[in-house]
């Protein structure tokens, strides 16, 4: 048998990647059997089965300080193991991790962590170890000039770490009490209205696309004259937009005013909403 075929089998048997397959093969001198046992030991071929289910639990970390902040999600596939204590250790060591490495997935992935092992092998064998499928998801990290960074998050689990967090950019001249307290209610919108854009003009062009689709798909079988319908999607996707962008949200405090009539009413020069990222498990 060539060593491609080996390589094909043990893969197909153990569920393991080419790279630690072809390393067990050569440490094993060809012999499939010892390859094999060499990645349950190892830990690999127990994770690498496991990668193919579904991971859709699991915490938000965020790191880092007001000027720089980091947020990392890590999933499992129980809310049980989220709230596991080894979870969590490696979570909060991963959300530093994060904030170093400035959500760099490359360098992520290769940075050694306290016991010397890098993250991706630490990965492998907490899920050996755990016996869930575990994996990273999102990552990003806020540092603008100029500007102070907020932080909120939603069912804390333990300290930073949480289902939900998000992480808003105010830019000013001057950082006084009264930006802090609109900088920690900016944040908790955010986590209720889930903006997709700060503005109308910065909604991605696919997902303003998708939902007039969606629309026209409603219309077309409503038996309204094409004039009448044009009229009624120009309507519902302005609507769709407005609900969309944080500036035109209605204030989750005072849903009778809009988010920018609420920041001009603050009157601070300069003030402006840089950026945002919001984090939920799940979505």
């Amino acid at each position: 048998m060539s060593d491609i075929k080996k390589v094909k089998e043990l893969r197909q048997s153990t569920g393991a990647g080419f790279k630690d397959c072809n390393a067990a093969l050569k440490e094993s001198n060809g012999d499939l059997e010892k390859a094999a046992e060499i990645l349950r030991v190892k830990g690999i071929a127990k994770a690498s089965k496991k990668m193919s289910r579904d991971a859709k639990e699991g915490v938000i970390v965020i790191s880092g300080n007001n000027k720089k902040t980091s947020l990392i999600e890590i999933n499992c596939e129980t809310d049980f193991v989220a709230k596991n204590e080894d979870f969590i250790i490696f979570a909060k060591e991963l959300g530093e991790i994060n904030y170093k490495c400035s959500s760099n997935i490359e360098k992520f992935n290769l940075f050694k962590m306290s016991d010397g092992k890098t993250v991706e092998d630490n990965l492998v064998s907490l899920i050996a170890k755990i016996g869930e499928k575990i994996t990273i998801g999102k990552i990003k990290t806020i540092e603008n000039e100029n500007t102070s960074n907020y932080i909120y998050q939603h069912s804390i689990i333990k300290d930073n770490v949480s289902k939900l967090g998000v992480v808003v950019s105010i830019e000013t001249s001057d950082i006084n009490e009264k930006v802090d307290i609109f900088g920690k209610q900016i944040s908790m919108h955010v986590a209720a209205s889930n903006p997709l854009a700060i503005s109308k003009d910065e909604i991605k062009k696919d997902i303003i696309e998708k939902e007039q689709e969606l629309i026209s798909e409603e219309l077309k079988n409503s038996g309204k004259p094409d004039e009448i319908a044009k009229k009624i999607s120009l309507g519902k996707i302005n609507k769709f937009k407005e609900e969309s962008s944080l500036l035109t949200q209605d204030w989750v405090m005072e849903p009778k005013k809009k988010v920018k009539e609420i920041i001009d009413e603050l009157n601070i020069p300069n003030l402006k909403i840089k950026e945002f990222v919001r984090f939920k498990i799940g979505e």
